[in-house]
C-alpha cells in the first residue's frame, strides 16, 4: 500500500486532485508527438501581464414583498473583481487595479422593488447600497447563481478590456503580443477578442485518457504539454488547453501536484492553431513558475499565484467585513420594517 497526500487543505472542497473523468473529443492541434515542450523564455515585447480575479459573498437571505402584493426569495449579496498589474521581467513594481465592490438585492422575477441604502451611523464607515436584481428562478440558490454570474461577466470584461486585442487575422504569425491577461480560473463562455488565458489551478476533470495522463507527472518545471483542442459531448465549450508543471513535487505528494491547467477560446471547429495561442503557451512555463507561490507562504502554493493572493486578500477589504454589514443589514430591517411588524 502507498499514500499520498493531496496538497492543498482539507477545507479547500474537493481538493486540488478531485478527478473525474472527460466527457468530450481531444484533438491534436499542435503536434501528434505526445511528449513535454520545452520550457521557453519571456519575449521582451510582452512588456504587461495581469492577473484578473473576482470573489463573491452572500450577505444574507430574505425573504422579499413588493408594494403590490407579490413576494419572494431573495438575498443581500456583494461581488469584487480586480486586477493586479506587473511587469513580466521584474522591472517595476506589481500595483493594484480596479479593485471595486458591487453590491445587489437580489430577488424572485416580478417584483418591483427600489435600491435598499444602509446608511450607517458612523459617517466614516460609508454607505452601502444594494441594487434590485432579479434572478432567473425562484429556488433558494437562486440568488447565489445571480451572483455568481455578475461576478463572472465583470471578471470577464476586466479581463478582455485589459489585454491585447487578438488580430482578426488569426493566422497572424507575427510576434505582436504586448500585453497578457492571467484570468484566475476557467474562462467564461463569451470571447471578447483579448488575449487572455484561463489559469485553472484545481485538476478537478482528468481530460486526457490514460495513455497520456502520465506526461502530467513526467514535466519538468517549466514544460508544458503539447496544446489540444477541447470540446465537451454537449458541444457548446471549446477551448484550446494544455498543461504546465510550476515546481517538482515534493515526494510524500500525489506526482500531479504543482500542475496547472491553462485554456484559451477556440472555435467549435479548428482546422490550425492560431499563433496568439501558441505564443501564450510558450511563454507560459517561465512566467508562471515566476509568480508561482510556495508553501510556507499559501497552503495552495504553487497554483495559487503570488498576485492572486494578493489580489484576494485586497478583494475581501473592499467587502467590508462580513460580521458588520450583517449586522448593518438586520438594524436595517428593523429601523424600516420594524414599525409594520408592531403594527
Amino acid at each position: 500500500m502507498r499514500i499520498r497526500l493531496d496538497p492543498w487543505p482539507v477545507d479547500i472542497e474537493g481538493g486540488q486532485l478531485a478527478l473525474t473523468p472527460f466527457e468530450g473529443d481531444l484533438i491534436d492541434i499542435e503536434t501528434t508527438r505526445w511528449a513535454a515542450m520545452p520550457q521557453r523564455a519571456i519575449p521582451e515585447r510582452l512588456r504587461t501581464v495581469y492577473v484578473v480575479d473576482g470573489k463573491r459573498r452572500m450577505e444574507s437571505r430574505v425573504f422579499v414583498e413588493d408594494d403590490h402584493g407579490a413576494a419572494g426569495m431573495g438575498g443581500f449579496g456583494a461581488f469584487v473583481v480586480g486586477a493586479v498589474e506587473l511587469c513580466p521581467h521584474g522591472t517595476r513594481q506589481a500595483q493594484l487595479r480596479d479593485v471595486r465592490a458591487s453590491r445587489i438585492l437580489a430577488h424572485a422575477p416580478g417584483l418591483r422593488l427600489d435600491p435598499a441604502t444602509l446608511s450607517p451611523r458612523d459617517p466614516h464607515t460609508g454607505r452601502l447600497t444594494y441594487h434590485p436584481t432579479p434572478t432567473l428562478g425562484e429556488d433558494q440558490l437562486a440568488a447565489l447563481s445571480t451572483l455568481q454570474g455578475l461576478m463572472l461577466d465583470a471578471e470577464q470584461q476586466l479581463s478582455h478590456g485589459y489585454a491585447s486585442a487578438v488580430p482578426q487575422d488569426e493566422q497572424d504569425d507575427r510576434e505582436w503580443l504586448t500585453a497578457l491577461t492571467i484570468q484566475d480560473g476557467t474562462l467564461r463562455s463569451k470571447n471578447l477578442g483579448g488575449a487572455v488565458v484561463g489559469c485553472v489551478k484545481t485538476i478537478q476533470t482528468m481530460y486526457l485518457p490514460p495513455d497520456r495522463a502520465h506526461l502530467l507527472t513526467d514535466l519538468k518545471p517549466g514544460e508544458r504539454t503539447p496544446i489540444l483542442h477541447m470540446r465537451y459531448a454537449n458541444g457548446r465549450v471549446t477551448r484550446f488547453i494544455w498543461y504546465v508543471r510550476l515546481c517538482e513535487a515534493t515526494f510524500y505528494q500525489h506526482p500531479m501536484s504543482g500542475v496547472m491547467r491553462l485554456e484559451m477560446y477556440a472555435p467549435d471547429e479548428p482546422d490550425f492553431l492560431p499563433p496568439i495561442v501558441r505564443q501564450v503557451a510558450n511563454l507560459s512555463g517561465t512566467l508562471l513558475m515566476r509568480l508561482g507561490s510556495t508553501a510556507h507562504k499559501d497552503p495552495r502554493a504553487p497554483q495559487n499565484l503570488i498576485p492572486t493572493a494578493a489580489l484576494e486578500h485586497a478583494m475581501t477589504r473592499s467587502m467590508g467585513s462580513a460580521e458588520l454589514v450583517t449586522r448593518r443589514i438586520r438594524a436595517h430591517i428593523a429601523q424600516t420594517y420594524g414599525r409594520e411588524v408592531v403594527a
